[in-house]
């Protein structure tokens, strides 16, 4: 079997114990990476518990600039041997074994078309340190030493991501540095020269970030306007709260230290959203941070900020489930229970961001939304997205921009004598003109209510009103389609009579796996799903191809689901590709999937499913 011999195009897999200390080294090698100008995505896959479980941390490079999973691994960094049956099986033919030798495995452990790299690290550690903790820490530092002089990362570029770490902490710094160059030392002297895979490098990052999607999507909350979050800590959505707080502290701080914004974590997630509508009833701009679990206990108040049309966000980071589920697994599968949330008879904005970018920007623009068509709006980020820091163009501000508060009467308005009632279209969008509490002393009041009410916010129990009250509903989740960021068509390179429809963190593995299709002569259209309710331009895509796939990463696909009922399309057109496994998307998963499909009689059927 011959080796595997690549530059800048390589997969590295570390598999250790959670709370073991490695993320910080791990992410520096990624970083490292980065540093010189060659692309990577790094994902980091977690237990669900504090200490003790596996944990993997996969690093794809990447010249070409693709940022999806790869699948397989061409070096695995085998430092958990609780995993180490599984983690060998995932080497490519061909591929290296990185792995702590200080007690040999034997050889029916190891494979013969994979070549074995080991090193002493615990009796290195052990000689070198005194202290247990240090052991374990700077054996970590002493790998990504070892596997920097081995890919050929210059010495430099580590050397200065870890001063920028450890700025501020001179005491531990120096230890740091000690640990890497004992590492690329023994490398030097005991591992091969000129290794087949290599880092070289490029120029090929250019002005991008790199940032993860929930720093992204509190930094758009805070340029959307948003000055309270109440949120209750859930797995994976919690750090965007944080780093929402984070920065609030830094740009909504007065100079007397006063501060400008509201951060409340409740005692559970019903009453986080229950908070949110109450500001923004009064005028603030309000959203929470959740998962799968919290949209089901937020249910019945999404139905109230439904019917009584106020505005409110919420940043859902899907992740596996139901119940408790996979709480360290990335999914789609929260679209219908939050498309549909409440009892009866409801629709509800969603936004689908394929990378931080559009975390930033859908982020802001959430808000412009829920106030605008004065409901709840969902920006549906998973945890691949939402976890996991991923190159990306630099987010983009007009600072003329002003925020859209929608039909709000004022004042003056008031003051002028125009008519007022809070549920009257006179324009026919299903949008209605509100105001805020104390807007004038004694005109454009309402009652604000969850139970049936007429055009002037009145109770009512008659049919007639009720049913006008939901056609206007109806009519207003019309106006949305037209509203919302649109979707992103791509055209083959040549005529073709398929397409492919895909939505959110699929986006880079579908970027890859079209190229990868077009290169086997199949070619596909594509467009990427923005938003939800969906534009005309969706049912047009499926109608003018023969052949539409969907991809989507859940069981039951829900995202078709919608499609067929919102666009009322023939279901047999539309054939599924699911994913559900909890780890994100491959490219090789797709390009499989559809080559499967095309070469069988089931894309006639209904919705054959690859898993």
């Amino acid at each position: 079997m011959p080796k595997l011999n690549r530059v800048n195009d390589f997969v590295v897999k570390f598999a250790n114990v959670n709370g073991s200390g490695s993320a910080s080294a791990n992410t520096l090698f990624a970083k490292s990476i980065l540093r010189m100008g060659v692309p990577v995505s790094p994902r980091n896959i977690f237990p669900s518990n504090i200490q003790g479980l596996p944990t993997w941390y996969e690093v794809r490079v990447s010249e070409q600039g693709w940022l999806g999973r790869r699948g397989g691994v061409d070096l695995m960094v085998a430092m958990n041997q609780q995993t180490w049956d599984v983690d060998v099986a995932e080497i490519e033919p061909g591929g290296f074994l990185f792995y702590d030798n200080t007690r040999p495995m034997p050889a029916s452990k190891l494979r013969s078309d994979v070549t074995v790299l080991g090193m002493p690290l615990t009796a290195m550690c052990n000689e070198r340190y005194k202290d247990a903790r240090q052991r374990q820490v700077f054996k970590n530092i002493i790998y990504v030493g070892a596997l920097s002089q081995l890919l050929g990362i210059e010495r430099e570029v580590v050397v200065k991501l870890i001063g920028e770490q450890y700025k501020g902490k001179e005491k531990l710094l120096q230890p740091n540095l000690d640990s890497l160059d004992l590492g690329r030392a023994w490398a030097a002297e005991h591992l091969p020269a000129n290794f087949a895979l290599k880092v070289e490098r490029r120029d090929k990052v250019g002005e991008r970030i790199f940032v993860d999607g929930n720093a992204a999507s509190a930094l758009g909350a805070l340029y959307g306007g948003a000055s309270v979050a109440a949120w209750y800590p859930i797995t994976p959505s919690s750090s965007l709260a944080e780093a929402f707080q984070k920065y609030c502290n830094k740009y909504r701080t007065n100079p007397d230290g006063t501060k400008r914004f509201a951060i409340i974590q409740a005692e559970d997630e019903l009453a986080s959203i229950g908070m949110v509508i109450g500001a923004a009833w009064n005028g603030a701009r309000a959203f929470t941070a959740t998962s799968g679990p919290g949209i089901s206990l937020m249910q019945e108040f999404l139905g109230l900020a439904y019917f009584a049309e106020i505005p409110a966000v919420i940043f859902d980071v899907q992740r596996g489930g139901p119940s408790t589920g996979m709480p360290t697994r990335t999914q789609q599968a929260d679209l219908l229970s939050c498309a549909l949330a409440s009892h009866g008879d409801t629709q509800h904005v969603l936004l689908l961001p394929e990378d931080p970018r559009e975390c930033f920007e859908f982020g802001a623009l959430s808000f412009d939304l829920a106030d605008r068509l004065q409901t709840p709006v969902f920006v549906m980020l998973d945890l691949d997205i939402g976890m996991n820091e991923r190159l990306c163009e630099p987010f983009a501000w007009d600072d003329k921009k002003t925020m859209d508060r929608g039909k709000l009467m004022t004042t003056e308005q008031l003051e002028a004598g125009r008519p007022f009632g809070r549920y009257r279209d006179v324009d026919g969008d299903g949008i209605t003109t509100r105001t805020w509490p104390g807007t004038h002393p004694t005109r454009g009041s309402f009652f604000t209510r969850g139970t049936t009410k007429d055009r002037d916010a009145k109770y009512s129990e008659t049919g007639p009103d009720y049913m006008e009250n939901m056609t206007r509903l109806q009519r207003k989740f019309q106006t949305a389609a037209n509203l919302l960021p649109a979707p992103v068509l791509r055209r083959a390179k040549q005529p073709t009579s398929a397409g492919v429809l895909y939505f959110g963190s699929t986006s880079p593995a579908m970027d890859e796996a079209l190229a990868l299709l077009a290169a086997d002569g199949l070619h596909l259209d594509a467009l990427r799903l923005r938003g939800f309710p969906f534009p005309a331009s969706v049912p047009e895509f499926i109608a003018e191809h023969e052949t539409v796939f969907l991809v989507e990463q859940n069981r039951d696909a829900q995202m078709k689901m919608l499609l067929v009922h919102e666009c009322q399309i023939d279901p047999n057109h539309v054939t599924s590709v699911r994913h559900y496994d909890g780890t994100p998307i491959t490219a090789r998963f797709i390009v499989q999937a559809i080559r499967e499909l095309c070469g069988s009689e089931a894309l006639a059927s209904n919705g054959r499913s690859a898993r």
